[in-house]
């Protein structure tokens, strides 16, 4: 651990402490209406939204958590929010491969990802460091290069001198003040409700009046299902899992966020391994990659088809019989693919104001 991260990785492990049995896996779920909980229109198959037992949603918690992801008086230079590199329009991502938006101004290390689906996940990060949602949030808001927050304690006296800022977490948590516990399962619960089941693809999948895809999209469905289902799978489209897709053949070492799942492990068979993004909404989620290093959907198809890397960690769905690697898609299956992806756009998810700033 050098000097330089001491402060904020010092800081994301206290969050344990304050959350105390939050660290465990989501528990209890809450019962759904036709609609899910919340009015959430769930993907199909579902009814459930997983959820902790010790951090229950309430519309109380979720309008708290929806300012604060829109509050820029949580950084350390009160001008940066959660929104300001997690933008709706682009499925809650980045526009740019490696953001300067942050406190420093410096590009980094990352794509900003998408939030999408956040409560069916299973390890958060591109490599996983978050085990929750609870614990999602510390690491941006303390890291020097995104909120630059360097003062908790500050932060919550600020917020308890704001009288609207009181009355929003004692309709959410009770009477007193407001604490950096509370702050999080705000930020937990909010993020729990961007859900994205409302696209086209998702009327054709529950049979809506006017659902439909072509017969080109659902050659692309095939395709999808057939050849990349190892990793994209099921109505969520991920696997939440890490995997090596060939970006690169050579890793960082120790905690080098270039390691990938490796970082956190600290094992050499998980080095180049990342967080399969869902395929929801790809279509306005670009750059892609952890790093953003490409910026197409048909630069992405052409990696996977010809610019696949070999290395010791390299998933086993990208190696083909012999020593051939990648996937054996011809152009007519791509141009489907293409034309499927797009039916996964759910324009309520980028445009729905009651999930934006109020």
């Amino acid at each position: 651990m050098t000097r330089a991260r001491a402060p904020w990785l010092a800081a994301r492990l206290c969050v344990w402490l304050l959350l105390g049995a939050c660290g465990g896996a989501p528990g209890d779920t809450l019962p759904s209406s036709p609609e899910g909980p919340l009015g959430l229109v769930l993907p199909a198959g579902y009814s459930l939204l997983p959820e902790p037992e010790d951090n229950r949603m309430t519309p109380e918690g979720v309008e708290l958590g929806r300012w604060l992801f829109h509050a820029p008086q949580l950084s350390g230079n009160g001008r940066v929010s959660c929104a300001t590199c997690h933008l709706q329009p682009h499925a809650f991502a980045a526009p740019e491969a490696l953001s300067t938006q942050g406190v420093s101004g410096r590009p980094l290390a990352r794509h900003a990802p998408t939030l999408i689906n956040l409560a069916w996940a299973d390890g958060l990060f591109w490599d996983g460091g978050a085990r929750n949602l609870e614990s999602l949030s510390l690491a941006p808001l303390t890291h020097p290069d995104e909120m630059g927050q360097t003062d908790l304690e500050g932060m919550l006296a600020t917020l308890a001198a704001d009288t609207s800022a009181v009355r929003r977490f004692e309709r959410a948590f009770g009477p007193g003040a407001p604490t950096l516990g509370h702050l999080l399962r705000a930020l937990a619960q909010y993020q729990r409700t961007l859900v994205s089941a409302r696209s086209r693809y998702d009327a054709w999948r529950r049979g809506e009046p006017g659902g439909s895809l072509t017969a080109h999209e659902r050659r692309g469905l095939d395709v999808v299902r057939q050849r990349c289902a190892p990793c994209h799978e099921g109505e969520l489209f991920t696997d939440n899992a890490f995997h090596n897709n060939g970006l690169d053949a050579r890793f960082g070492e120790g905690e080098d966020v270039s390691r990938g799942r490796g970082r956190v492990t600290l094992r050499e068979e998980d080095a180049g391994r990342y967080k399969t993004p869902t395929l929801r909404n790809v279509a306005v989620s670009a750059p892609y990659m952890h790093d953003g290093r490409i910026a197409t959907l048909e630069d992405v198809l052409r990696h996977y088809r010809h610019g696949v890397t070999p290395s010791s960690t390299l998933d086993t769905a990208l190696r083909r019989a012999g020593s051939g690697v990648g996937l054996a898609l011809d152009d007519e299956e791509t141009a489907a693919v293409l034309a499927f992806l797009q039916t996964l756009t759910d324009e309520a998810f980028l445009t729905d104001t009651s999930v934006g700033p109020r």
